[in-house]
C-alpha cells in the first residue's frame, strides 16, 4: 500500500462542512465518491488535519488515503482534479513514510479571516467574506489580540457544546491588517478548538467597535467562561490558510 498526501483547496460555500454526515453534502463525501469509483467501488477513507464547519473554507487543507495504486504524484493531481467537483481542488500530491498521520503530525496551523470593512458590500465576495460596515479601530484590535498570544486555557474562545477536556492551546503568532481584499485577522498556533477563531475574531470586533475594552479581553481569558468572551462571527470569511509539519 502507498499513502498519499494531498494539500487541497475548497469553497465552503456549498458544503456542509469537512466531515461526512448523513444526507449532507460534505468534502469528504466528495473526495471518497471519486476515490472509491477509482478504486472500482472499494471504499477509500481520506483523513484531514482536521474538520472544517458548513461555510468554512480551506486553503491549504491537508488529507491523506491509502492505495495499492503506485501512480506519480503528478497522474494522481490529474487524475482527482479531472473527477472532483469544481469547489474542490488538489493543489499537490506527495508519496509519503505509511507513518505519516495527517491528522496527529500537525505541529502549526494558520487560519485567515477575511472581512469586509466597507459601506457597500461587495456582491463577488459575500461567500468568502464578513460584511461589515462600521468603523472599527484596528490598532486596538490588534493590542487585544497581542493578550491571547502564547499558552492559555482557551475555555471562553471554545463553543460551549464541544466535549473537548483540555482546552490548552499556544498561538504563536497573530496579526490584522488592512488589505485589498478587506480586513485579514492571521492566528498560528498549534491546534485549535471547537469555534476558537470565529470567537476570537467576534471578541477582536468588538473591542474595534469600542464596545469592550482590552482589559476585558484578558479578563475573559482568565475567566475560563464561555460567556465572558464575544460573539461567534460568520463562518463565510473563515480560511484553514496553511497546515505545517516537521517534515
Amino acid at each position: 500500500m502507498n499513502r498519499i498526501k494531498c494539500i487541497i483547496s475548497y469553497d465552503g460555500t456549498l458544503f456542509n462542512g469537512y466531515q461526512v454526515q448523513p444526507n449532507q453534502r460534505t468534502v469528504q463525501t466528495d473526495f471518497e465518491k471519486v476515490l472509491t469509483k477509482m478504486h472500482k467501488g472499494i471504499p477509500i477513507r481520506i483523513h484531514a488535519s482536521g474538520r472544517t464547519d458548513t461555510g468554512v473554507h480551506a486553503v491549504g487543507q491537508v488529507i491523506h488515503f491509502d492505495s495499492e495504486y503506485a501512480l506519480q504524484p503528478e497522474q494522481w493531481k490529474r487524475a482527482l482534479n479531472a473527477q472532483l467537483p469544481k469547489d474542490i481542488n488538489v493543489r499537490s500530491v506527495e508519496i509519503v513514510d505509511d507513518h505519516f498521520h495527517s491528522r496527529f503530525d500537525v505541529v502549526r496551523k494558520e487560519y485567515r479571516y477575511f472581512i469586509w470593512n466597507e459601506k457597500d458590500e461587495n456582491v463577488f465576495s459575500r461567500n468568502h467574506h464578513y460584511f461589515f460596515p462600521f468603523d472599527l479601530n484596528i490598532a486596538k484590535m490588534q493590542e487585544a489580540l497581542e493578550c491571547l498570544l502564547g499558552t492559555h486555557d482557551f475555555s471562553s474562545f471554545c463553543a460551549s457544546n464541544t466535549d473537548i477536556k483540555d482546552k490548552v492551546r499556544t498561538i504563536y503568532k497573530g496579526s490584522i491588517n488592512k488589505t485589498d481584499q478587506g480586513i485579514v485577522i492571521a492566528l498560528e498556533g498549534n491546534g485549535f478548538l471547537y469555534n476558537m477563531v470565529r470567537i476570537i475574531v467576534g471578541t477582536l470586533i468588538e473591542v474595534g467597535q469600542g464596545k469592550r475594552d482590552v482589559k476585558s479581553v484578558k479578563n475573559a481569558l482568565l475567566a475560563r467562561d464561555r460567556a465572558k468572551a464575544g460573539k461567534t462571527s460568520p463562518p463565510n470569511g473563515l480560511f484553514l490558510w496553511k497546515v505545517d509539519y516537521n517534515n
